[in-house]
């Protein structure tokens, strides 16, 4: 029997898991294109238009459905604090940092970006950008812009950093316990001791959160992530050794979580549950924020997302034990979530691969190798070296070195 091409075609490409097709949510756009799926003879979608065909082949990059464009591969470049966003606001050398990492459909979530002034605390994350105000939608324009013209898809991560602050003003939280950090060189890390949210102030933030996730759409993002994870002040609500609420938002896995999903259910209420996602790290101590069961509460916040529908759920990997060996696993919130599944947490290609070819993800989000590869999907694409990282430039506020000046592959 004589061998169709565009199967081997595909045969090929299924030994990169990194670089197969894949088709995630209903976000329609008012442009679209054919393109010949590599396993069949027909045409994978159809527009009116018709404007273009793409046929899909090895020596590029792959091409996969998501929200109605197209998306390559399931490499996403994950959000990452940059701290360049001077005074909260988005800056124009953002407009080539991000589309030095945007290829033709590529998904791309933006930097944690707050929801109101009470979200950064003003001192610890004050050059990180904000997303209340009309000067911040306006300058955060032309960097979607950017990425749009290059054919990426753009969701902004939304958050609120809770007690992780060192302003002079009381951070808010769901508890007036202060946060203390130490350094390896046994420094104290002081931030401000918070002050419990009153319940009757609870459906504000909700309300900062949803009016956020309206300015990203006016801004042109596609839509946004809630952040849920690494300590800040959802996960403050959701973990137990954080949370010493009474109220109707503690005491209970259903009370603690009760905030995060109000939020999850407003946004998805304002600008459509398909353009949500949320990250969570329920197996991660971040910012001195754990739970005495991580599992079952990663569990029952897969299982109630699914009443919203939303895009995705982004969940960070837990860590190992000397040796490799998991602590936990994410894959019962993987079987339990009906959405896409998207993992993030340390992976090289050889990592990222293996995870989607074990099913324990549909996406893999790459910080930062993405972070000093701009064209990280190419280089997995050819398996090239990838330029090393430098830990000492990732949150200074310098808008080149460290920021746009890490080489391409030639």
């Amino acid at each position: 029997m004589e061998k169709d091409s565009t199967s081997a075609v595909g045969a090929d490409a299924l030994a990169i898991p990194l670089l197969t097709p894949y088709q995630m949510g209903k976000f329609h756009l008012s442009h679209r294109y054919v393109v010949y799926c590599p396993f069949c003879r027909t045409p994978s979608s159809e527009s009116s238009d018709m404007d273009a065909t793409l046929v899909l082949s090895l020596r590029t990059i792959w091409v996969l459905l998501l929200f109605g464009c197209w998306v390559c591969v399931r490499i996403v470049l994950a959000p990452l604090t940059r701290q360049r966003s001077y005074g909260y606001v988005p800056q124009p050398h953002a407009i080539l940092y991000y589309s030095q990492r945007t290829t033709k459909g590529g998904l791309l979530i933006a930097e944690a970006t707050a929801v109101s002034d009470t979200a950064q605390g003003c001192g610890r994350y004050k050059d990180a950008p904000g997303i209340w105000t009309e000067e911040q939608v306006e300058a955060w324009k032309p960097i979607v812009d950017a990425v749009h013209a290059k054919g990426g898809i753009f969701f902004c991560q939304i958050w609120h950093v809770g007690r992780v602050s060192n302003a002079g003003q009381a951070p808010i939280s769901c508890t007036d316990k202060p946060l203390i950090r130490r350094s390896n060189g046994g420094d104290v890390n002081r931030f401000t001791p918070p002050r419990r949210l009153r319940t009757e102030e609870i459906p504000q933030i909700v309300n900062d959160f949803r009016i956020a996730a309206k300015n990203a759409i006016e801004a042109g993002f596609d839509g946004v992530e809630i952040h849920g994870a690494h300590g800040f002040l959802i996960e403050q609500f959701m973990k137990d050794q954080v949370n010493d609420r009474t109220d109707q938002y503690g005491g209970s896995q259903e009370n603690r979580c009760r905030f995060g999903l109000e939020i999850v259910e407003a946004v998805s209420n304002e600008i459509g549950a398909d353009r949500v996602g949320i990250r969570l790290s329920p197996f991660a101590p971040y910012n001195q924020c754990s739970d005495s069961k991580p599992e079952a509460l990663g569990l029952y916040m897969a299982e109630s997302l699914n009443r919203y529908g939303i895009a995705y759920c982004h969940v960070v990997e837990p860590g190992q034990k000397t040796g490799g060996e998991q602590l936990l696993s994410v894959l019962p919130m993987r079987k339990a979530f009906n959405g896409s599944f998207m993992t993030s947490g340390g992976f090289d290609r050889e990592g990222g691969n293996r995870a989607l070819a074990e099913n324990r993800a549909d996406l893999v989000a790459y910080g930062r190798w993405f972070l000093a590869n701009p064209d990280l999907p190419r280089r997995f694409e050819l398996n090239v070296p990838l330029n090393q990282y430098d830990t000492s430039t990732f949150y200074t506020p310098d808008p080149v070195i460290g920021y746009t000046d890490y080489p391409f592959f030639v």
